[in-house]
This record gives structure tokens, C-alpha cells and sequence, in this order.
């Protein structure tokens, strides 16, 4: 099992020394990775979130972790793709994985916000056919020797981006999201899935689900086995991570808790680290 830890970008890690401070810590504790979480905007009535919870932008934190940890992968958990022009997000997570070392695994999702998607003038309805052309375009960029890639959203040829990622052909991908789509695009374009914040009893139906996608051709010859990754608000005692791991999952993601100040993150990282990764 892998163990990481979500929300370094999130409501009480927001200031470069908690950041820095629970990055270090993470990295000498043994955590695998650090996750991030994204919302551009958030709507003032809304059930979700409070619209004033601080949302750090998620490559920029990343890169400011990459820059004074040596190990720790750095997760984007996710962003929302169809929000983002995917020529300028691929370069963007191409410096960040040429500058960290190769340390980048890019986690995607569509999205649920509407109004999110309102305010930065996308369609809501298309999110999930825009995400499928955004990855198909961001791999050729990453990857083709003469990128070129003809969509209805996304049109390009007679084009480079260098660096390319230090990863080849691209950084690990990972497909958030429980939908049918979402696991279906999971099966064709990603290295990981990751659950977000569900029951665990649902999850053994949900994996077999994705291998039954994998199984029916929906998986290019390419691409290893899915990595199954699950988020969790509560720190699991090591049983309830062994039971996890009998189901399938091959990382818990913990959130960080909140609120929170320095020492309190801390002493959680301390004590799950004594806890689970002893």
C-alpha cells in the first residue's frame, strides 16, 4: 500500500511555511505523495464549499513543494480539465515534471460546478466530451515526433512544445471520478483511477467494473494495469487499510486535517506515519 496526503493547496495551506513545513515532513515521514485539489472559482450559494474557502492554484504549489522536497511525487487531485486550454496546461505540467525530476503523476477530472463552469465561459454540457479531446491532445504534444491533433474543440498541427516531459511518453495519468464515463476514460488514457470521497463498500463493485472496461478492449496494449487510489477524510487504523488493500486500492490518499495549523498538521503526519507506514 502507498500512502499520501490530500489538500496541500487547501483552506489551511495556504502560507508558504505550513506548505513547506508539511511537505518536509511528508517526505521524511515516508509519504509517497502530496495532492492537490482545484476549484478556479467557487459560487457564493452553493451547498458545496463556502465561496470564501482558499483554493491555492494547484501547479504553483506543486512547484513550490518540487522545489524543496527531493522524493515525493506531486499529484494534481485533481484539476478540472475542460476548464483548462490543454496546450497551455501541457506545458505547464511538462516544467513542472522537467523541474521536479520526473516526480509529476497528472490527475484529471470533469468537474460538477456549474456555475463554476458559467463564470469561466464553458459549456457545462460539453465537460466531459472536452476532457476526452483535451487528453487525447495533451498526449500528442507530450509525446508525438510532429504533434498533431484535429478535434472540435482542439485543432493543432506544424507545432512542438519543448521541453517534453522528463516521463515518457507523458506523466502517469489518473482519472477521478465514479461515472461510467469517468471509468471508461480511466480504462483508455490512465495509469491510475481515483476514487473521491465514497462509501468503501461500493468500491470492490466500482474496480470490478474497471477491469471489466480494461477486459473488453476499452485499454490500450500499452498501458499496465490500473492503479487504484481512494480518497479518505479519516486516517484508516492498519486493519481497515489491510482491508482496503484486499479490494483492490494500491494508495489511500488522507486528507490533511482542517483546520489546521503547524503543529497539528504535524502531529498528524507523525502519528499515521507511526500508525501505517512502520
Amino acid at each position: 500500500m502507498k500512502y499520501a496526503l490530500h489538500g496541500i493547496n487547501l483552506q489551511s495551506y495556504t502560507t508558504p511555511q505550513i506548505i513547506g513545513d508539511v511537505a518536509r515532513a511528508a517526505e521524511e515521514a515516508g509519504f509517497e505523495s502530496l495532492w492537490t485539489g482545484e476549484h478556479t472559482v467557487l459560487p457564493e450559494h452553493s451547498s458545496f464549499q463556502p465561496a470564501t474557502t482558499p483554493i491555492l492554484d494547484p501547479l504553483l504549489v506543486l512547484t513550490h513543494v518540487a522545489a524543496i522536497t527531493h522524493t515525493l511525487k506531486l499529484v494534481t487531485g485533481v484539476i478540472i480539465l475542460p476548464q483548462r486550454q490543454p496546450l497551455v496546461l501541457a506545458k505547464e505540467i511538462a516544467t513542472l515534471d522537467h523541474l521536479s525530476g520526473g516526480r509529476v503523476m497528472a490527475g484529471f477530472g470533469v468537474g460538477f460546478l456549474e456555475p463554476e463552469f458559467e463564470a469561466l465561459g464553458v459549456p457545462f454540457a460539453e465537460r466531459g466530451a472536452r476532457t476526452d479531446e483535451y487528453l487525447e491532445a495533451m498526449l500528442a504534444i507530450w509525446s508525438q515526433d510532429h504533434p498533431a491533433y484535429h478535434g472540435r474543440f482542439v485543432s493543432f498541427a506544424n507545432i512542438q512544445a519543448y521541453p517534453r516531459p522528463l516521463q515518457q511518453p507523458a506523466p502517469p495519468i489518473i482519472i477521478g471520478g465514479t461515472s461510467t464515463a469517468a471509468l471508461r476514460r480511466a480504462a483508455k488514457f490512465a495509469q491510475g483511477w481515483f476514487a473521491p470521497v465514497l462509501d468503501t463498500e461500493h468500491l470492490p463493485n466500482i474496480i470490478n467494473k474497471l477491469h471489466q472496461f480494461e477486459q473488453e478492449g476499452a485499454r490500450p496494449a500499452g498501458l499496465a494495469p490500473l492503479e487504484i487510489s481512494t480518497y479518505l477524510s479519516e486516517a484508516p487504523t492498519p486493519g481497515q487499510a489491510e482491508q482496503l488493500a484486499a479490494r483492490g486500492v494500491h494508495r489511500l490518499v488522507l486528507a490533511l486535517p482542517t483546520p489546521a495549523d503547524r503543529d497539528t498538521a504535524l502531529r498528524f503526519i507523525e502519528h499515521t506515519s507511526q500508525t501505517l507506514l512502520q
